[in-house]
C-alpha cells in the first residue's frame, strides 16, 4: 500500500515539474522582452538626447597651465626660471551650485591653512549672506521685495541692497575658520568654467598635498597638481627689464583679454604684461596640456583625464653676459657711494651704462642704478636698467662726433677745416665759449680737446649765418631741422628700434631762436637716451653702419633633460641705416675719438692712458636743469655727465655709454664719475674676455687630451 503511494507521488510531481518550467521560460521571456523594448527606446527614441548629456557630463574638454619659458644669458647661465610648486586646484562645472562650492570648500578648509589676508570686506558680506540666510533675509523690508515684485529693481540691485546692511558687528560673529572658508570660496568663485583655479599652491606643505590627495573623492572638482612660479636667480639684477607676467588669480589683462581670447587663452592664464616678459610672449606661453573632466550624473567633476600632454614655452638666450652686467652693477654702485660724498651732490640719484657689440647690435649689459627709499624708509640702491631706454637726458659734448659729421655732410666744413676758439658775443646773449681759450683749432682739435665754439661756428655755418661781436645773430630754422635728420641718421633723438614697449625717443624743443642751435650743436638743448648714445657711438666705431639694438640672441625648444633644446629661431643682426657720409669723413672723427682718449690734451687722456686696449671716445657736461622725482628741486640748475666710447678704436668689438645725470650743482663741485666708471666697465670686460679666452683655451687643450686618451685604447 505504501509502495503504492510512493508511485502516485512521484508520479504527480513529474506532471507538476514541467509547468513550473514552462512558468519560468515565460517570465524569464517576459523579462528579456521588457529589457529588450527598454533597450530599444533608449537607443532609438533617446538615443540622441542621451549621447548628447554623456558628452557634456564627460567629455567637456580642459586646458591645464604649462610651465613659461625661461630665459638665458648669451653663456648660458638661467637668468630667468620656474620654481616648481605643488598646488591644489578647483574646476567648476556647470552644475556646481554656490551651495555645492560652500560644502567643498568646508572640506577642503579642514585639510589645509588658507591665507585671509586678501579678503575684502565685500568677500566676507557675500559669506555671511550665504551662510546665514535666515539673518540675511530681515536685512530686506517688504518694501524692498515689493519693489523686486514689481520690476522697480532687479535682483542684482536687491542683492546690493542686502549686502550694504550686512554690518561690521555681523561680521564680527566670522570665526577664523569660516574666513579660512570663505577665502577658499573666494577663489573657487573667481575660477572660470571648466578652467582649474589654483586655491593654494604658495605655502603647500607635504602633510596637506598628500592628505587633500588622500581624499578627493570628498570634494568633487578639487584636483592636485603641478604648478610653477617664476624665480630670478640673479634676484634684482635686470628687473626693470625683464618684466612681469600676471598672477594666476588675476588672468589675462582686462584690456587686452578679447585679443588674447582669440587666441585660445583660458581667463585665468598667465601672460607678460611688460618688456621682454610681454613682448615675447607668443614664444614664452608654452602649448597647454588638454583633456576632459570626468563628472557624476548631476554634472560635478569627479576628476580630469589628460587626453594631451602639455609643452612647455620656448626659452629665451638673451645678449647679455650676466657676469658681465654684475661687474657694471657693481661699479655704478661703487661710483655713486664715492660720488655722493662730495658737495652739490644731493640731486645725483642715479646713473647708467649700456655696453654693445657695435658689429652686430648685441647689448652685453644695460645696467641702471637709482636710489630710493624701501618700505621702512631706508635708503636704498634700486635696479633701474630700464631707465637706460625710457628716460632721457641733456648729454653735452659727447654728442660732438655727430656735430662734425653733420659740418662735414652739409658742406660748411671739411676735415681738416680750421677755425678759431675764442668766446662768442651774441646781443642778448651771454658770452658763449669753451671751456678754454684753444686759439686756432682744427676738426680733430676740437675734439679732443671739446671745444664747444668750433661747434658753435659749425652751427652758424649751416644755418647762414654771419657772426659780428656784439651784434644778432639771425639764423635759418631750417638748420635745426638738418641737424636733427643727421642725428637721427646716428639714432639720436628717435627710436633705437629695440622693439621693447615705451621707448622714448627724446625730447626735441619747440623753440627755433638761434642760440638754442648753437646749444644742439653741443648737446645742450634736445635730449637723449643712453641706448641712444650706445647706437650713436657704435655707429660711428664701426663704420656708418646704424645697428638695431638686440637683447634676444636665440630662441629655444624646450628641453627639460638638457637644460636647453635646440634653436627655434636665431635673431639675425639687423642695419637700420647707413651714414650718408664719406668713409673718409667718418675715419676722421674716429682718430679725434681716439685722441680723446690717448693722447696728451684729450680730455680723457688722464682716465684712459696706459689703456691696452686701444680706445676711443668722447666725453660729456651738460648744463641742464634737475627734472626729477624731487619736485621741490623742479627746473635748479644742474650738470648731467656722459662718456661714450669703443675698442679696439681700429676694430671695435665693445662700445658704451655712461650717463649720470645731476651729478653735481656747481663747477666747482665737479668730480669725474663717468670717466671713473667709464674706465672700470671696459677694463673689466677685457678681463673677462681674457679669462673667457683662457678657459675655453684649457677646455679645447683638455678634450684634445682626451681624445688622445681615447684613441690610444681604441688602438
Amino acid at each position: 500500500m505504501e509502495k503504492r503511494q510512493d508511485k502516485l507521488t512521484e508520479k504527480n510531481q513529474k506532471k507538476r515539474l514541467p509547468t513550473r518550467l514552462n512558468m519560468l521560460f515565460l517570465l524569464i521571456f517576459l523579462v528579456f522582452t521588457g529589457v529588450i523594448l527598454r533597450l530599444g527606446v533608449l537607443q532609438i527614441v533617446n538615443g540622441t538626447s542621451f549621447e548628447k548629456a554623456v558628452r557634456e557630463k564627460e567629455e567637456v574638454k580642459i586646458s591645464t597651465t604649462v610651465p613659461r619659458g625661461k630665459m638665458f644669458d648669451r653663456n648660458f647661465n638661467p637668468v630667468v626660471d620656474n620654481k616648481s610648486l605643488n598646488a591644489i586646484t578647483y574646476t567648476r562645472s556647470d552644475a556646481a551650485t554656490q551651495e555645492d562650492r560652500l560644502k567643498v570648500a568646508k572640506e577642503l578648509a579642514a585639510m589645509i591653512k588658507k591665507d585671509t589676508s586678501s579678503l575684502t570686506e565685500r568677500d566676507m558680506k557675500d559669506y555671511w549672506i550665504l551662510t546665514r540666510p535666515d539673518k540675511a533675509e530681515k536685512k530686506l523690508t517688504k518694501a524692498d521685495l515689493k519693489k523686486e515684485e514689481d520690476g522697480v529693481i532687479d535682483q542684482a540691485k536687491l542683492y546690493e541692497i542686502q549686502t550694504s546692511r550686512v554690518t561690521k558687528e555681523d561680521l564680527s560673529e566670522l570665526k577664523p575658520s569660516e574666513l579660512e572658508v570663505a577665502a577658499i570660496k573666494h577663489d573657487m568663485d573667481g575660477g572660470f568654467v571648466n578652467t582649474p583655479q589654483i586655491i593654494k599652491n604658495k605655502d603647500l606643505t607635504p602633510e596637506e598635498f598628500a592628505y587633500v590627495s588622500e581624499h578627493l573623492s570628498r570634494m568633487p572638482g578639487v584636483d592636485v597638481t603641478a604648478d610653477w612660479e617664476r624665480n630670478y636667480p640673479y634676484q634684482d639684477m635686470l628687473r626693470t627689464l625683464l618684466g612681469n607676467i600676471t598672477s594666476p588669480s588675476k588672468g589675462l589683462p582686462e584690456d587686452k583679454k578679447d585679443y588674447y581670447l582669440k587666441k585660445g587663452y583660458s581667463r585665468n592664464d598667465r601672460v607678460g604684461t611688460s618688456y621682454l616678459e610681454y613682448q615675447y610672449e607668443e614664444y614664452l606661453q608654452g602649448k597647454k596640456a588638454r583633456g576632459r573632466n570626468v563628472t557624476d550624473k548631476k554634472g560635478r567633476i569627479l576628476n580630469t583625464d589628460i587626453t594631451k600632454p602639455g609643452q612647455n614655452g620656448k626659452d629665451l638666450v638673451l645678449t647679455i653676459d650676466m657676469q658681465l652686467q654684475a661687474e657694471v652693477e657693481k661699479i655704478i654702485s661703487e661710483e655713486l657711494a664715492k660720488a655722493k660724498q662730495n658737495d652739490g651732490t644731493a640731486l645725483l640719484d642715479r646713473a647708467f651704462v649700456v655696453m654693445m657689440d657695435p658689429r652686430n647690435g648685441e647689448v652685453l649689459s644695460i645696467a641702471g642704478k637709482q636710489y630710493g627709499k624701501d618700505k621702512k624708509g631706508k635708503t636704498v640702491l634700486n635696479d633701474f636698467s630700464l631707465g637706460a631706454m625710457t628716460s632721457s637726458y641733456t648729454m653735452g659734448s659727447a654728442v660732438k662726433g655727430a656735430t662734425v659729421l653733420t659740418g662735414y655732410k652739409s658742406g660748411e666744413i671739411k676735415p681738416g677745416t680750421v677755425q678759431m676758439d675764442e668766446p662768442l658775443y651774441i646781443k642778448g646773449s651771454a658770452p658763449k665759449k669753451s671751456h678754454e681759450n684753444m686759439g686756432m683749432v682744427n676738426d680733430l682739435d676740437a675734439l679732443k680737446r671739446s671745444s664747444n665754439v668750433y661747434m658753435f661756428k659749425t652751427a652758424i655755418k649751416m644755418g647762414h649765418g654771419k657772426y659780428e661781436k656784439h651784434k644778432p645773430l639771425p639764423l635759418r630754422k631750417e638748420a635745426f631741422t638738418a641737424f636733427r635728420d643727421s642725428f637721427a641718421e646716428f639714432g639720436l633723438g628717435v627710436p633705437t628700434e629695440i622693439g621693447l614697449p615705451n621707448e622714448a625717443k627724446g625730447y626735441r624743443g619747440k623753440i627755433t631762436t638761434s642760440g638754442l642751435l648753437l646749444d644742439e650743436a653741443i648737446g645742450q638743448f634736445d635730449t637723449y637716451t643712453p641706448l641712444q648714445m650706445a647706437q650713436y657711438v657704435s655707429t660711428i666705431g664701426n663704420g656708418g653702419n646704424r645697428m638695431k639694438p638686440q637683447l634676444v640672441k636665440e630662441i629655444r625648444y624646450p628641453d627639460p633633460k638638457k637644460g636647453l633644446g635646440s634653436v627655434a629661431q636665431a635673431e639675425k643682426p639687423e642695419t637700420l641705416n647707413k651714414l650718408d657720409m664719406k668713409p673718409s669723413q667718418i675715419q676722421r672723427v674716429q682718430e679725434g675719438f681716439r685722441q680723446v682718449m690717448q693722447e696728451k690734451g684729450g680730455t680723457a687722456h688722464p682716465y684712459f692712458m696706459g689703456a691696452v686696449y686701444n680706445p676711443a671716445g668722447k666725453t660729456g657736461t651738460a648744463e641742464a636743469f634737475y627734472d626729477g622725482p624731487d619736485k621741490s628741486k623742479f627746473l635748479t640748475p644742474v650738470y648731467n655727465l656722459t662718456l661714450v666710447g669703443y675698442a679696439p678704436a681700429d676694430k671695435p668689438e665693445i662700445a658704451f655709454s655712461v650717463v649720470v645725470p645731476w651729478a653735481y650743482d656747481k663747477p666747482k663741485n665737479a668730480h669725474p664719475i663717468n670717466e671713473m666708471i667709464g674706465r672700470r666697465i671696459m677694463d673689466k670686460y677685457f678681463e673677462l674676455k681674457e679669462k673667457q679666452e683662457k678657459e675655453n683655451l684649457e677646455t679645447k687643450n683638455q678634450d684634445k687630451i682626451e681624445q688622445k686618451v681615447l684613441d690610444r685604447t681604441n688602438e
